[in-house]
């Protein structure tokens, strides 16, 4: 493993939880867009190889590290022994489970030195993101809610019926709200990670599907309606900082 690809030493929560974002994504795409390569990669006539996802969302298959105990923890070892002795599929879903073990034992790895509440802050980070296992498997999350209208999500004061037109605050309590607490109860915003409240305006990211109080991303209900895709900050400076 290149250890000049490890981040240096992520400490606050929105740091680990940007090396967690990147790590996963390269997983993803080594078990999606890159299975092709992946898959060619784990010859089981090699070593003890492992899937390495990087937080610049670059991935490798390699040996495991020689250093006891590693700087990191390590992935699974040995995936390319199970590979041609299974189902393809079942063998990338076995990856994939792995992969999400890995990934959450970097992020608390980071993690340790976290404050309880900043740890739970993390957890709830990532567990509103779907898992490798979930990308692989086609599998929804549970809490996986999709919006009415097919496009930028958000709920609250504002939120669009199945023609496309604007409900009022009023009717929409009258016809949902404590069918919509029920739902959301357990959304979390992804800025201040205050609970959901359906008086207040959220607005959900169409990148990483996480919900916001729209005052914490200073988005207004007007301005809602006018965004065809909405990127929560995080995944827009993550965009704007790739080469």
């Amino acid at each position: 493993m290149d250890m000049a690809s490890i981040s240096s030493c992520p400490r606050t929560v929105e740091q680990i939880f940007k090396d967690y974002t990147g790590r996963r994504a390269a997983v993803l795409r080594a078990l999606t867009h890159d299975v092709d390569a992946f898959y060619g990669l784990c010859d089981p006539e090699k070593d003890n190889l492992c899937l390495y996802g990087h937080p610049n969302e670059s991935w490798e298959v390699n040996v495991p590290a020689e250093q006891v105990p590693a700087e990191l923890p390590e992935p699974a070892i040995g995936i390319n022994f199970a590979r041609d002795g299974m189902n393809r599929k079942d063998w990338l879903t076995l990856v994939a489970v792995h992969s999400d073990c890995w990934l959450l034992s970097v992020a608390f790895y980071f993690g340790a030195r976290l404050n309880r509440n900043e740890r739970k802050r993390l957890f709830e980070l990532i567990n509103n993101m779907p898992n490798a296992y979930e990308a692989v498997t086609g599998r929804n999350p549970v809490n996986d809610k999709p919006s009415a209208d097919g496009g930028s999500k958000y709920k609250g004061t504002v939120k669009k019926s199945s023609d496309g037109h604007v409900k009022s605050t009023q009717k929409m309590a009258e016809e949902s709200n404590e069918e919509d607490e029920d739902e959301h109860g357990d959304t979390k915003c992804g800025s201040c990670g205050g609970n959901y409240n359906g008086d207040e305006f959220w607005i959900g990211c169409d990148i990483c599907e996480r919900w916001y109080h729209g005052k914490c991303v200073k988005i207004t209900p007007a301005k809602a309606e006018t965004i065809n895709q909405y990127k929560c900050p995080l995944c827009a400076n993550m965009k704007r900082a790739r080469p």
